[in-house]
């Protein structure tokens, strides 16, 4: 069993910064993608950024530039860099990551436990 261990959240006034990190108990298994969520009071979750095995990024439009995904080599632990954070990114923020099963052909999702992120105005 796979276990995601958030950190990084936290209260940051309006434009100002965190970095999330999220680690996985193992290296065991090949990672097929990365990613962060998150879910307002009240919201559906959303997808914010991934990043897949070859390293593409993608992001929410919604951020406008302002958060950046990353990983380190081992593949072991993903960051998301958040700028200029304004009072609507205030959620609970959710690592995801998507391992290759290679017996089923299919890829099995893992989720952190969440971390808080709230943004003063």
């Amino acid at each position: 069993h796979v276990q995601l261990v958030e950190s990084g959240g936290g209260l940051v006034q309006a434009g100002g910064s965190l970095r999330l990190s999220c680690t996985r108990s193992t290296t065991k298994y090949t990672v097929n993608r990365m990613g962060w969520y998150r879910q307002a009071p009240g919201q559906q979750r959303e997808l914010v950024a991934f990043i897949t095995a070859e390293g593409t990024t993608r992001y929410a439009d919604s951020l406008e530039g302002r958060f950046a995904i990353s990983r380190d080599i081992t593949e072991r632990t993903v960051y998301l860099q958040m700028n200029s954070l304004k009072p609507e990114d205030t959620a609970v923020y959710f690592c995801n990551v998507g391992l290759d099963d290679v017996w089923s052909g299919t890829v099995v999702d893992f989720w952190g436990q969440g971390t808080q992120v709230t943004v003063s105005s």
